[in-house]
């Protein structure tokens, strides 16, 4: 099996893992209820999607305090 003969620089090393980084998922807001949510998928808050409702929201009550 093969082995280096010299050991690799640490700014070698380190250009290797220049593309390993995470990139933050883009947002946007939805037209409608002025909420973050995905580009190109259903707005979570509100159920539309390029101007028309896809689905219906359940929204959860709240318990009342005592």
């Amino acid at each position: 099996m093969a082995l280096p003969k010299r050991r690799h620089s640490k700014s070698r090393r380190d250009k290797r893992r220049s593309h390993d980084s995470l990139t933050p998922q883009s947002t946007s807001l939805c037209p409608e209820c002025n909420q973050p949510k995905l580009p190109h998928r259903i707005c979570q808050k509100c159920g539309y999607y390029n101007g028309k409702k896809v689905i219906d929201i359940k929204v959860k009550k709240a318990k009342a305090k005592k």
